[in-house]
């Protein structure tokens, strides 16, 4: 089941963000199974924050794979949101919504 997780950032992070940098994109690559798409979210040139879709069978699998991130205990991440994602156009192709569960 895809979900799209919106991160926002604690301002005055950058150095946190610079300093685990490398073990957050050993994190991405080991999860690939699960995080399909990554990357940072700005505010014109300012970093806000990121976003992830990650396809995965619950929502606590979505929260448990936001708290493994290497970024979660530093007090990079302001807030978090966790939204169920219903998948219904992609590369010039729209596909049947699938239905709620």
């Amino acid at each position: 089941m895809p979900y799209l997780i919106l991160f926002e950032d604690a301002p005055d992070h950058d150095h946190v963000r610079a300093q685990y940098m490398p073990d957050h994109l050993a994190f991405l690559t080991a999860h690939a199974d699960a995080i399909q798409s990554a990357g940072p979210l700005f505010d014109g040139d300012i970093a806000a924050g990121g976003a992830w879709i990650v396809n995965v069978g619950s929502m606590d699998k979505a929260r448990a794979l936001v708290e493994a991130d290497p970024f979660w205990p530093t007090g990079l991440r302001k807030s978090v949101r966790i939204l169920r994602w219903n998948h219904v156009f992609a590369n010039g192709v729209a596909m049947p919504p699938k239905a709620a569960t």
